[in-house]
């Protein structure tokens, strides 16, 4: 993961129009090239907005007031168009229904290519990749609302990954979603960052997840980013994240019901047994 950042958000407030009360305030952040972020809150913490921010779509389609400036891959989004921002940054929203339009899977894949003007020639080889990179290689002819909910969502991706963009918000993917597919939603952002090196900010409540997949997590409170740091700094702040109404993995609430608040506690389930066989071994006989 390279040092500079691609994203860099200063003094950032924004309020929709007609809201008492801002979406985010003063938001200080930045995001790393090659990063996978995570960003939790409960729902009206921010995260949403915070993505919309990123591709234009605030302020351009939504209106309201916003303050502070937005760097993303050396663009301004509140001044560039959004159909430009989107060989940039793709978002990839929670129901997967809402976005499709098309009779194929390869033209609803091709929809966004058509609207920035790319040459026909171009596109089969870049649907195909997409396509092939979700794990739908053969889907090209299949008809998007005849698709699961899992290969719906993987398709939505395809629609973004083949606009090459360099930044990936998804913002939480799997809400929809059987355990299965959740899986496989996750398992895609994995391979994108780590093998395409594809910067990835994942809105989202499955704690287990990222605490498996996650370089940083940021958690949000009332516009506020409230917490932030690796998964074992936040997701070990069992009380802290409790009085923001988020929970640990139950992993670490159960290491903490053993222990107590002080010391190391695990996230994961392979960390939770080293942690017990460790804690076994010094136990007096």
């Amino acid at each position: 993961m390279a040092n500079d950042p691609i994203i860099t958000i200063t003094g950032m407030s924004f309020s929709y129009a007609l809201s008492d009360r801002p979406a985010l305030d003063a938001i200080d952040l930045e995001i790393h090239r090659g990063e996978y972020v995570a960003v939790m809150g409960l729902n009206g913490a921010g995260k949403t907005t915070l993505g919309l921010c990123l591709n234009g779509i605030i302020p351009h389609m939504l209106m309201g007031q916003q303050t502070g400036t937005v760097r993303v891959d050396g663009h301004d989004p509140s001044i560039r168009v959004v159909r430009e921002m989107a060989r940039t940054v793709g978002i990839v929203f929670d129901n997967p229904e809402f976005q499709m339009s098309q009779v194929t899977a390869a033209e609803e894949v091709a929809l966004g290519l058509e609207n920035l003007g790319v040459p026909t020639v171009e596109m089969p080889d870049r649907i195909a990749r997409a396509l092939r990179l979700v794990g739908l290689d053969g889907f090209e002819d299949r008809a998007p609302m005849g698709l699961s909910g899992g290969q719906q969502q993987r398709l939505a991706i395809a629609s973004v990954l083949v606009m090459r963009p360099s930044i990936l918000f998804m913002d939480e993917p799997t809400s929809n979603l059987d355990p299965l597919g959740k899986d496989e939603i996750f398992e895609i952002a994995q391979r994108l960052n780590r093998d395409e090196g594809m910067t990835v900010i994942v809105a989202e409540h499955e704690v287990e997840v990222l605490a498996e997949y996650a370089d940083r997590i940021i958690v949000m409170h009332q516009g506020r980013i409230a917490l932030q740091g690796t998964p074992a700094e936040v997701l070990s702040q069992v009380s802290a994240l409790s009085k923001l109404g988020l929970r640990s993995p139950q992993v670490t609430e159960f290491s903490q019901a053993l222990s107590g608040p002080s010391g190391h506690l695990p996230i994961t389930t392979d960390e939770t047994l080293r942690w017990l066989k460790d804690r076994a071994s010094r136990a007096p006989a």
